[in-house]
C-alpha cells in the first residue's frame, strides 16, 4: 500500500528542507519508489535537488485549453501530458504543480491532481507532499488520507503556535491522519527554556507529539549557496545524521 507524508507548516519554517533531507533518507534506506510532489506555487523543491522542471501542472492546464490531438479525449491527454511532467531521478520522481490559475486558485491543477492521483500511486511506496502553507491545499488535492502528517516549525512562538493550529484543523478540514508529528526546524542548539516551555506545551495541549528537532546548519546554507543537491550531503554531516535519526523514529 502507499503511504502518503504529507509536510505542513507556516511560510518560511523550512518545509522545503525537511522534504529535501526526507527524500534523501527515504532513498538511502531503501524505502522506493518514491513520487514527491512540489505543492507550493514558489516551487523550489528541484533546486535542493539539483533537477530542472520543464513542465509543471500549471503549464498543462494551459496547453489542454488549446487543441487536443485528434484520437485522444482531453482527460488521456492530460493524464498523457502529467506523467511526461515527471522528473525522474534515482528511486524518486518529482511532479511540480507551479503557478495557479489565479490569485490563490489551483482549482484546475488540483482536479487534474486528484484525477490521476489513484493511479499514480499504485506505482510508488510512498508519495511526499511539499506544501504551500496551510492544509487546505490538501484537501482540494483529494488527498484526505494521510499516514503520516509533518508539521513544521521555526524556532519561534508563533511558529510553534501555528503549529497547533494546523494540527488542530486537521479535523475540520475531514482529513483522516494516521500520525501527525511536530518538527522544530532550525532550532539553535541548545534549545533556550522558554521555546522548549512552547515545545511542551504544544506537545501537551493540541495532541502534537514531538517528532524531534533539527538544528540550524551551515552545512545546509553553503549546500545551497554552492547549487549543490541536498541529495549529495555526506552522511557524516551532523543535520544529516539529526534528519535520519528523527526520521528512523517516525518511521519506525
Amino acid at each position: 500500500m502507499t503511504k502518503l507524508i504529507a509536510l505542513a507548516g507556516k511560510g518560511g519554517t523550512g518545509k522545503t528542507t525537511v522534504s529535501a533531507l526526507l527524500l534523501k533518507y527515504l532513498t538511502e534506506r531503501k524505502m522506493t519508489p518514491v513520487l514527491a510532489v512540489d505543492a507550493d506555487a514558489n516551487a523550489n523543491l528541484n533546486e535542493l535537488l539539483g533537477l530542472q522542471v520543464q513542465t509543471t501542472l500549471g503549464k498543462i492546464r494551459k496547453e489542454i485549453k488549446s487543441d487536443i490531438p485528434s484520437g485522444m479525449t482531453r482527460d488521456q491527454f492530460m493524464e498523457m501530458k502529467i506523467h511526461q511532467s515527471l522528473i525522474e531521478d534515482t528511486g524518486f520522481d518529482l511532479m511540480v504543480m507551479g503557478q495557479p490559475d489565479g490569485p490563490g486558485c489551483y482549482c484546475a491543477a488540483n482536479q487534474y491532481m486528484a484525477m490521476t492521483m489513484d493511479r499514480l500511486a499504485e506505482n510508488y511506496k510512498y508519495i511526499v507532499v511539499d506544501n504551500e502553507a496551510g492544509m487546505e491545499h490538501l484537501s482540494r488535492m483529494n488527498l484526505r488520507k494521510i499516514d503520516y502528517l509533518l508539521i513544521i516549525s521555526d524556532p519561534s512562538a508563533r511558529g510553534i503556535l501555528t503549529a497547533r493550529r494546523i494540527a488542530d484543523i486537521t479535523r475540520p478540514l475531514q482529513l483522516q491522519v494516521k500520525k501527525k508529528v511536530l518538527i522544530v526546524n532550525r532550532a539553535p542548539d541548545p534549545i533556550p527554556a522558554p521555546l522548549q516551555a512552547k515545545i511542551d506545551q504544544a506537545v501537551a495541549e493540541a495532541d502534537l507529539p514531538l517528532g524531534g528537532i533539527i538544528s540550524a546548519s551551515d552545512d545546509l546554507v553553503n549546500q545551497e549557496l554552492s547549487g549543490e543537491s541536498y541529495l549529495k550531503l555526506s552522511p557524516d554531516t551532523r543535520v544529516v545524521q539529526q534528519a535520519f535519526a528523527l526520521f528512523d523514529t517516525i518511521f519506525a
